[in-house]
């Protein structure tokens, strides 16, 4: 009987000690770029599945017009400034499959607020920047490519709050925002818990 007891308390103190070495990691920096876009980031861990992320860069933007007069294209870049709070959901299945935990290789679940300021802009066309704000729910992945390597993919639906009157224009107003995100990362730094 007591070696029973003994080896279920050895059994549970050996899982929680895995659990417990089961978490995100303690800092990530490094640099993303996308099909519309550059940013840098750092990602902090907030508890074993929690990840706070910072991130500032360049969101772009293209457009065409097509009409009886003319015909053009436009190209613009302005500053971005995010924060995430980023639920990875997926540890003990990716860890059972064997597959890499490093990078906070997982799927997640994220509050993605975004702030584009009015500071500048880069256009090929005179551009008036205009600021909003954005909380979008997001779903996404992360997975390694190699050691520094990695990639993100996910999507969002949300809310967008544009600041009109700061810019001069009429009225401030409101709409649904998208999250459509691919970045290629590069990972600088990574400090693991100790």
């Amino acid at each position: 009987m007591k070696f029973s007891v003994l080896l279920i308390i050895l059994l549970l103190s050996g899982s929680l000690t895995m659990a417990q070495d089961l978490s995100v990691e303690k800092s990530i920096f490094g640099a993303q770029i996308g099909l519309l876009g550059i940013w840098a980031h750092n990602e902090f861990r907030m508890s074993n599945e929690l990840a706070f992320r910072t991130e500032l860069g360049l969101d772009s933007g293209i457009w065409y017009r097509d009409n009886d007069y003319y015909s053009d294209y436009g190209f613009v870049m302005a500053p971005v400034i995010s924060v995430e709070p980023r639920w990875y959901y997926n540890m003990k299945k990716r860890e059972a499959k064997g597959k890499r935990l490093d990078g906070n290789g997982f799927n997640f679940l994220s509050l993605r607020i975004s702030y584009h300021p009015d500071w500048f802009v880069f256009s090929n066309e005179d551009v008036d920047l205009v600021s909003d704000i954005s909380f979008i729910p997001s779903w996404g992945i992360r997975r390694n490519l190699g050691k520094h390597f990695n990639f993100e993919t996910g999507a969002g639906i949300g809310y967008r709050y544009v600041f009109s009157q700061d810019s001069g224009f009429e009225d401030d107003y409101d709409e649904i925002a998208v999250n459509l995100m691919f970045k290629i990362g590069y990972k600088f730094k990574t400090k693991k818990q100790p």
